[in-house]
């Protein structure tokens, strides 16, 4: 077999991760000489290593640990008498052994060339790699490449952070021992799901937000359904904040300071959790040595997920424009497939559509959005019909237990075609993907009533926004 330094490759992926791999794969199958290049210190990519997967099995320890403490509401006589952090983390890290066990088999397959190592651009057509564990550098020349090296912990420069330490979503989700009390800095899909984990297993938790509202990019009556559930759960949430300082506090506990409505106020707690987002990993890429732009960290990428240089594209958290994983494996497939068309000759021409752009959060209750929000509409001048419809009037919901929140439908204005969808409640990010269906298929809020759904489910709730704006449009 040739070295490396003598193989020009098809497609150079950087970053093993859900992107890369998918992008990997697909262009392994369409014939292209592919090499994955990847240095993180264990393979598997953020999803399964550090996001999606270790997150939602803490919580499910969380959900748990609630319905036990709610048992009296449901005639139940049961105390949760302790929560175990050793033992929820001894079960998460079964699980993710196992996940990321497998995508590590499949990286070594030998369906690609598997390289661990750090890339950094040499020019538009190589790459030096520094083996993990030391070594000289090798150079990668490639054809075609794809940058999906993912994001890192982002944090803010607040005077005293630094200092007074801190936790990230990284230190949560491998803690043996957890304080008890936490200050959250943050309103995003993390930060509260980090929250809902927390106060899950009886710890306090104090939530601080920058913007009006949680879940910035959600409508505004969805991030205020999850904080108000928050609130009656016992969590304390400030919206509209400018953090100022954060100081340590004899006992070794951690106070920060921040200006909400004009007023100094002040929330304290054992430990502090920085959860204000991610930023793209591409720091050591020299992306100025390909020549590709990166606009304040993102790296820019047409729909068609090429750079700047059109041989050169990006997926997954490093060029965004949403940092989900199922949207980092499509951008991978089509990103593979297209540099496939630029090798044969031919343009890129496939083209992302985030049409059905899907979201969800796992806090309870849960939130997810599909399509247009009212936000978008109102954006884009676009004329629609609202509807809503409460938890707290629905048959299943009460019936759980579960009574706050609501779901509801946008509808076209003229055609009554269902063009977005949003829920807070109970199961919200299972029950979105009813309508995602239905919007895949431009269903009107009509055609959505002829389809039959049991009774009684959390289902059927869609119907009641359905026939809103079905009357609506039939009104005239």
């Amino acid at each position: 077999m040739k070295k490396f330094a003598d193989v020009e490759f098809d497609f150079a992926v950087l970053g093993g991760g859900s992107a890369g791999y998918a992008a990997a794969r697909t262009a392994a199958a369409l014939g292209l000489r592919t090499v994955v290049i990847d240095g993180a210190e264990e393979l598997g990519g953020l999803c399964i290593l550090r996001g999606c997967m270790p997150s939602k099995t803490l919580i499910e320890s969380a959900n748990r640990a609630l319905s036990v403490r709610r048992g009296a509401e449901f005639g139940l006589t049961a105390t949760l008498t302790g929560v175990d952090p050793a033992a929820i983390r001894a079960r998460k890290r079964a699980l993710i052994a196992e996940f990321a066990g497998y995508r590590q088999e499949q990286l070594a397959d030998g369906r690609f060339e598997l390289i661990r190592g750090t890339a950094r651009f040499l020019d538009p057509r190589r790459v030096a790699v520094a083996p993990r564990g030391g070594g000289a550098a090798r150079e990668v020349a490639f054809r075609t490449c794809l940058i999906a090296t993912g994001s890192v912990v982002s944090v803010p420069p607040v005077p005293g952070l630094a200092e007074a330490g801190f936790w990230t979503s990284d230190t949560v989700l491998d803690a043996a021992e957890v304080p008890a009390t936490f200050v959250v800095l943050g309103g995003g899909a993390v930060a509260l799901e980090m929250a809902h984990y927390l106060d899950g297993i009886g710890r306090g938790v104090t939530v601080i937000q920058r913007s009006p509202h949680l879940l910035t990019g959600m409508d505004h009556d969805v991030g205020d359904a999850v904080g108000g559930a928050f609130v009656h759960r016992g969590l304390t949430v400030h919206c509209g904040t400018q953090l100022l300082r954060v100081e340590r506090v004899p006992g070794g506990g951690k106070r920060v300071v921040f200006e909400q409505a004009g007023v100094e106020r002040a929330a304290e707690a054992a430990e502090l959790l920085v959860a204000l987002g991610r930023r793209p990993a591409t720091a050591s890429l020299g992306l100025e040595a390909a020549q590709i732009e990166a606009e304040n960290g993102p790296v820019m990428a047409l729909p068609t997920q090429q750079t700047s240089q059109p041989h050169i594209f990006a997926a997954g958290d490093v060029c965004g424009p949403v940092e989900v994983v199922h949207v980092a494996i499509q951008q991978g497939e089509l990103a593979a497939r297209n540099a496939a068309a630029w090798l044969r000759g031919e343009k890129a021409t496939e083209k992302m559509d985030y049409r059905l752009a899907l979201f969800g959060v796992f806090t309870h209750p849960q939130a997810a959005q599909a399509g247009l929000t009212e936000l978008d509409a109102a954006r884009d001048g676009r004329a629609v019909i609202v509807a809503t419809h409460p938890f707290g009037d629905h048959g299943k919901s009460m019936v759980m237990g579960e009574t706050e929140g609501f779901v509801k439908l946008i509808g076209d204005a003229a055609t009554g075609e269902i063009i977005g969808a949003s829920a807070a409640g109970p199961e919200a990010v299972e029950l979105i993907h009813q309508m995602v269906v239905a919007m895949h298929f431009h269903c009107t809020a009509a055609e959505f009533l002829k389809i039959p759904l049991y009774h009684p489910t959390l289902s059927e709730i869609w119907s009641y926004p359905a026939e809103e704006i079905a009357e609506v449009l039939a009104a005239g």
